[in-house]
């Protein structure tokens, strides 16, 4: 059975006093639940957020890493930085990063191959724009995306893998993705991988739905046979939020 998953990324957001309140907070409201729960805050609060949840059910996973075991990569952190405070999971490949940091399809199969290296798990990101999914190109980039970075893995990598399919198209767009949407691409993203691999790699990784999902379209979109939870962004900065979204999985 596909582990289910909600992933709280808090991107630029929150100072230490801050994130401290709102670990706090979660940590007395989390539910018991079957999925795990995650939350990614900024670089310099991983360690406190480690420390902090040493004792609750809630998981840690960093926003980024680099490829480089160390070096002159000013501002760069790297895989062994991460493991040294108690971090093993990392997100790869946000849009974000994509198209505000230039990152491209070779540069996250080196960070994907890093981490793989470094025994850890990844929340691959990856999704089309809005310009992409107007002239009926979705398919066909996030197979791309896909092809390039990870369908050169051996098999049993796999097993260290979460996707997180972001319709960039409908994060602060104004569009609306509907759960019938997300739902049509995580079953063609399954689809996809098991033509590429096998029909148990398919169906055994965890896919998570990252479009804006709030409190109010939580259950809807998690319904769906093939969305396995989400990578949740703004709603994860509010504890309530975030609970919520947690409950309607």
């Amino acid at each position: 059975m596909r582990t289910k998953i909600v992933a709280g990324n808090w991107k630029m957001n929150k100072t230490l006093s801050e994130t401290e309140v709102l670990l706090t907070e979660l940590v007395s409201k989390v539910p018991d639940t079957k999925a795990e729960v995650i939350v990614a805050p900024t670089f310099v609060n991983l360690s406190t957020t480690v420390n902090h949840l040493a004792n609750s059910v809630v998981q840690v996973a960093a926003q980024n890493m680099h490829f480089a075991t160390n070096g002159a990569f000013t501002g760069e952190i790297s895989a062994a930085m991460l493991l040294d405070i108690g971090v093993k999971t990392v997100i790869i490949g946000h849009s974000e990063r994509r198209s505000i940091f230039g990152e491209t399809d070779d540069m996250l199969a080196k960070k994907v191959q890093t981490a793989l290296d470094n025994k850890m798990r990844i929340i691959f990101c990856f999704g089309e724009e809005l310009a992409e999914r107007k002239h009926n190109k979705h398919f066909e980039v996030v197979e791309s995306q896909l092809k390039n970075a990870l369908f050169s893995l051996p098999v049993e990598a796999w097993s260290h893998i979460v996707l997180a399919y972001e319709p960039v198209w409908a994060i602060g767009t104004g569009e609306t993705a509907s759960p019938e949407q997300a739902q049509e691409m995580h079953a063609f993203i399954r689809k996809t991988i098991a033509k590429a691999f096998n029909q148990k790699v398919a169906e055994d990784v965890t896919i998570l739905y990252g479009g804006s999902v709030k409190p109010n379209n939580a259950k809807e979109i998690f319904s769906k046979p093939d969305v396995d939870g989400g990578l949740i962004g703004g709603a994860s900065l509010v504890a309530d939020d975030f609970i919520a979204i947690i409950k309607a999985i």
